[in-house]
């Protein structure tokens, strides 16, 4: 295992060739125009106000239709940095609600999208992945496709609820 002296060394180098900086900036920019987009296209979907840039670990930001929130429930659109994957996960406003919706899951035996452990994902109770190593080159048809699956994702989760409280 490296030291921190170490870690920090291959972190100055990767800095100065000046390609990181660039790379995250983009997907930032990508991240954060999603998002309006989808603000200004869904105006009744609640769509978080900032995007949470993380540790580069994560990049997300909610997108809940109104009828999960009233649930207490939210989706969120990540981009995983380690995995380079857009996935849609299934969370909620606090972990009472998660653990509910959780076991009403498990209980219902659904398995069209991955239930995620509390130990895996403590925010997540579902995982979908959206795309896996992206085509960041028509960053067009990139939204157009993340909005599409995001979209039939959301559509899911909430029929799947609806017919379950039924």
């Amino acid at each position: 295992m490296s030291s921190f002296a170490e870690v920090m060394q291959a972190y100055q180098q990767q800095l100065q060739q000046g390609l990181i900086q660039q790379a995250y900036r983009g997907l930032m920019e990508f991240m954060s125009a999603l998002k309006t987009s989808l603000k200004t296209e869904y105006p009744d979907y609640q769509v978080s106000g900032s995007l949470y840039f993380g540790y580069m670990d994560m990049t997300y930001f909610s997108f809940t239709p109104p009828n999960l929130k009233e649930k207490g429930l939210k989706v969120a659109i990540v981009f995983v940095h380690e995995t380079f994957a857009f996935e849609a996960w299934l969370s909620a406003a606090n972990r009472a609600v998660l653990a509910q919706y959780a076991q009403l899951i498990e209980d219902a035996g659904w398995k069209k999208y991955r239930r995620v452990s509390a130990a895996e994902n403590p925010d997540a109770i579902l995982k979908h992945t959206i795309m896996a190593n992206p085509d960041f080159s028509d960053l067009t048809a990139l939204s157009a496709f993340i909005e599409r699956d995001a979209l039939a994702f959301c559509a899911d989760v909430q029929a799947f609820i609806s017919d379950l409280q039924a």
